[in-house]
């Protein structure tokens, strides 16, 4: 019965704290190192390389600023983009140089004056005035036998038909375009013989023919001249040629 009350009085040895273990001293010598010696897990190994980082401060390797190279090649066009909007209209630019003067061979030209130097008396119905004096043929487009200038150069041209009356005759003149009268140039019968002027503007194609007709009616038509001095003349030039 004693033995069982002093078990129950005894603490169990599970719930006494053990002492506090006691920092492990270890031996030296008065010349060994004074830090501690180091485990077998820390200690470097014998044939263990220490590793050597180096480190390049480029601030100090930067040199100057090298010469530009040459230009590559160019590399291919890419694809063309879409087309922008139109821009403003710019201003009006200055006024050019004078070209050089064209060609004159190219320069194309056609006109003619010639005049009668003898009276005419219509004979017949309708006549055809035949003139005997030169003054201009550019080309010999107009033909002297037949008195009718012909077209070489289509475009618009100038006729002018100038005559001296006859006293108390009277003077009657178509101008014609091919077959067909343009305008007359007409003067009644006097006792004063006076000088005529007509003039008009045609346009001609190639090959066209204009010409002066004497118109005879009930009456005689005359138109007046000499062998000294022209009185009767028919000219005619080229305004513009057709474009």
């Amino acid at each position: 019965m004693l033995a069982v009350f002093l078990v129950l009085l005894l603490p169990p040895v599970a719930s006494i704290p053990s002492p506090s273990r006691p920092t492990p001293r270890y031996c030296r010598r008065c010349c060994d190192h004074l830090d501690p010696p180091l485990s077998p897990a820390s200690q470097p190994a014998a044939n263990h390389t220490p590793e050597i980082r180096t480190i390049i401060n480029m601030t100090i390797l930067k040199g100057e600023k090298g010469e530009r190279g040459d230009r590559g090649t160019p590399g291919k066009a890419g694809v063309d983009g879409p087309a922008g909007l139109r821009g403003v209209t710019g201003p009006k630019g200055s006024k050019g140089d004078t070209g050089a003067p064209g060609d004159p061979c190219k320069i194309q030209q056609s006109s003619f004056s010639v005049g009668r130097r003898k009276a005419l008396h219509s004979a017949d119905y309708y006549q055809a005035l035949i003139f005997d004096t030169v003054f201009v043929n550019l080309g010999e487009h107009f033909n002297m036998f037949k008195g009718k200038f012909y077209c070489f150069v289509p475009g618009v041209y100038f006729f002018n038909v100038n005559i001296h009356t006859w006293n108390f005759k009277e003077t009657y003149l178509h101008l014609m375009h091919n077959e067909r009268q343009q305008v007359i140039l007409y003067a009644q019968p006097s006792e004063r013989s006076i000088m005529q002027s007509q003039s008009v503007m045609l346009p001609l194609e190639l090959n066209d023919e204009v010409w002066v007709r004497l118109y005879k009616r009930e009456r005689d038509n005359a138109i007046y001249s000499d062998d000294v001095d022209v009185y009767i003349t028919f000219n005619g030039h080229l305004v513009a040629p057709k474009v």
